[in-house]
Parts: structure tokens; C-alpha cells; sequence
């Protein structure tokens, strides 16, 4: 059971975490060390998150609905090795020990929180190759499978990781490349959030803590997070990361 002290944590850092989604992504460096500080082990954490974050890909999927007209030569490949990467990656989460996955976590933090200060580069790189699209090639589909499969194994900045591929080998308007990114993201969280809800244990009572508060985070707490820099607000969340991940090796 969850104590009134954790619970309040939670629901803190799962509204922190959907504004801070909104506003630039990264939010499960923020819910992700929250859970494991109030009592869950790193493993059920993680499948935790996965699951109690899902409501907001989908939320966001549908926000950027009318940016995915036309990309349906895309849509399709890209979903399909997306679904599957992200079987790979709950299958990987099946067969690790408890052990195994303390071992590597640090590190998915650390590349997480790489990722997340890489992102002012990949938007600019995307913003320089803004032309017009192509169908996915070998390279791409090759890339969106490992994404996937670390979707679906843990999941931090997996937005930002998608982002990056899509602004890599597709040559396309911004804002068509963030609606693609929301939809696969939506798939890879979707079919990992799903095959834990059947193939492992998930704290339900913290996603039913987490979730909601995300997902009043991401429509209450994104005006506020916006009107923090990017840079200061990216800054925060990548040290906040690093910080975890020093925490998590101590432990």
C-alpha cells in the first residue's frame, strides 16, 4: 500500500511529468525515480510507468490528428515495426531478473537524459531538412525496430528517440514528423502497456494515481511549463535525470 506521503509524491510528479511532456517531453525521468522512491522495485516501476503514461500518447496521437493526412505510405510500415519492436521489448522485460534490470537502469536513465539534451540539435537538423517527404527506407525501419524494442523495454525519452530517426530519414514539415512521432509513440506504448497488463505485475494503484495526474499535467500544467525557457526547463529535467541516475547507482 502506498502511504498519503507517497501518494502525494505520485500525484506530484505525474502532474509534472504530463506538463512537462507537453511542453518539450521527457516526463518519465520525473515519474519513473518518483515511483522507485516511494517503495516499488525498479522493475515494477517501470512497467508501472509504462502503463500509467499511455493515457497520454493517446491523448496526444489525437491531438495531432489532422497532421497524419497523407502518411499513410508511412503510417503503415512504421506502425507494424513499431508493434512488434515493442513485443521485443516487453519480452526482454519477461526474462529479466529483478537483478539484471537494477544493473542496467542507471544507464537507460543516462541515455535517456543524453537524448533529451540532444533534442534542441535534432529539431534544428529537422527544421534544416524540412522538404518534402518520402516512404520509410531499410535504414529508418531498421532504427524505428530498436526504438521500439527500448520503448518498449523502458521507455524515457522515447519520444525524443522517434523524433530523431523520423527528422533523420524523412526530409518533411516539422509538425507532419511530431504527428507521425505521437502515433508510433502511441503504438510502441500501447502494445507494451497492454502486454504488462497481461504478462506481468503492474501497481495498479499507483497508475491510477499517476495517470490522471499526468494527464492534468499535460492539459492544466502546460501553460505554465511554457512559459519557462526550453533551455531552462530542458536544463532542469536532464539534471533532475543525471541526479536519479547517480541515486540509482548509489542504491
Amino acid at each position: 500500500m502506498i502511504d498519503p506521503g507517497g501518494a502525494l509524491l505520485l500525484v506530484i510528479a505525474g502532474f509534472v511529468a504530463g506538463a512537462i511532456n507537453a511542453a518539450a517531453g521527457g516526463g518519465s525521468l520525473v515519474t519513473f525515480p518518483a515511483l522507485i522512491a516511494v517503495g516499488y522495485p525498479p522493475l515494477i516501476a517501470n512497467v508501472t510507468n509504462n502503463v500509467a503514461v499511455c493515457p497520454g500518447y493517446a491523448t496526444g496521437a489525437w491531438g495531432y490528428r489532422q497532421e497524419l493526412g497523407g502518411q499513410r505510405g508511412r503510417i503503415v510500415p512504421l506502425v507494424a515495426v513499431s508493434a512488434f519492436g515493442s513485443l521485443v521489448g516487453v519480452a526482454l522485460i519477461l526474462v529479466s531478473s529483478q537483478q539484471a534490470f537494477d544493473g542496467v537502469v542507471p544507464f537507460l536513465v543516462l541515455a535517456a537524459c543524453a537524448l533529451l539534451a540532444a533534442q534542441p540539435f535534432i529539431k534544428s537538423r529537422i527544421g534544416a531538412r524540412a522538404k518534402e517527404g518520402r516512404r520509410p527506407g531499410f535504414a529508418l525501419m531498421v532504427g524505428q525496430t530498436l526504438a521500439a524494442i527500448y520503448g518498449g523495454y523502458f521507455g524515457a525519452a522515447l519520444g525524443v528517440a522517434v523524433l530523431a530517426l523520423l527528422g533523420t530519414f524523412i526530409d518533411d514539415d516539422l509538425q507532419r514528423l511530431n504527428a507521425l512521432k505521437a502515433l508510433l509513440q502511441l503504438v510502441i506504448g500501447g502494445t507494451a502497456a497492454i502486454g504488462f497488463a497481461l504478462l506481468t505485475p503492474v501497481a495498479w494503484i499507483a497508475v491510477a494515481i499517476v495517470g490522471p495526474a499526468s494527464l492534468a499535467g499535460g492539459l492544466i500544467g502546460a501553460n505554465l511549463a511554457k512559459r519557462v525557457s526550453d533551455r531552462v526547463l530542458r536544463g532542469g529535467i536532464v539534471t533532475y535525470g543525471v541526479l536519479a541516475a547517480i541515486w540509482l547507482f548509489l542504491r
